[in-house]
């Protein structure tokens, strides 16, 4: 038997010692989540806007989320996908970049967002698709190295537009941001993603404070000028 545990008095010490580091650890924890939270939302403040009021910009910037089996959009990424083709029929963009997960051949994000764009009206030359944007972080860091996006209106759903807006900002796009709210109707996964973002929101600060890479950082492309020149 363990020396710490044969005799009482050392057990109690041994679990003092546990409890005070398991107690310091969530303290910590705590701080980190409260911290990053508050950085996100004073980054984002003023920037998040409705439909109706956001500022014009030259892109949207549609960040991926599930597509079904059958390549459909699942709800959560239809109601992105329908605040972007609002933004386009009321000419507060030019052009739609649509960044996702296209990592395996049968699983493509980008792809299916363009071609539910494309029939439902927004010409086909006026979307750009980026098939490795990974995550919130690397759509955003690719939209300004890959496509050259100085400013942009960042849609995703609302609970996660603070981050969105924040990580572009914090590499070098002049965003704005507006959130989709149409899918609160599915109420499990609305919390789920709105209690996601308390933790999300460590890893953005995490990733825009040690500069990350994207996990596909990829040469220059010029396809989104094109689609800014239609």
């Amino acid at each position: 038997m363990d020396d710490a545990l044969a005799h009482p008095s050392r057990r109690t010490r041994w679990l003092r010692r546990k409890l005070t580091l398991c107690a310091a650890a969530a303290v910590a924890v705590a701080l980190l989540v409260t911290g990053s939270g508050y950085w996100v939302r004073a980054s984002a403040a003023e920037h998040v806007y409705e439909l109706a009021s956001v500022p014009a910009a030259p892109v949207a910037l549609v960040l991926g989320a599930q597509v079904r089996p059958d390549g459909t959009p699942s709800e959560f990424l239809a109601g992105r996908l329908e605040v972007a083709r609002r933004l386009v029929e009321a000419d507060r963009v030019r052009a739609v970049l649509v960044s996702g997960d296209h990592r395996e051949w049968d699983y493509d994000e980008p792809g299916a967002m363009r071609r539910w764009l494309i029939d439902r009206g927004v010409p086909a030359d006026r979307i750009v698709q980026d098939h490795a944007g990974l995550d919130t972080y690397d759509s955003c860091l690719r939209a300004r190295r890959v496509f050259g996006v100085e400013q942009a209106i960042v849609v995703t759903q609302s609970f996660h537009i603070e981050r969105a807006v924040t990580v572009c900002r914090r590499v070098g796009v002049d965003a704005v941001g507006v959130g989709d709210d149409s899918v609160r109707r599915f109420e499990r996964a609305w919390r789920w993603g709105a209690f996601r973002e308390r933790f999300a929101a460590v890893k953005a600060a995490y990733d825009v404070l040690v500069g990350r890479d994207p996990a596909l950082p990829g040469p220059p492309e010029t396809s989104l000028d094109d689609a800014l020149r239609e």
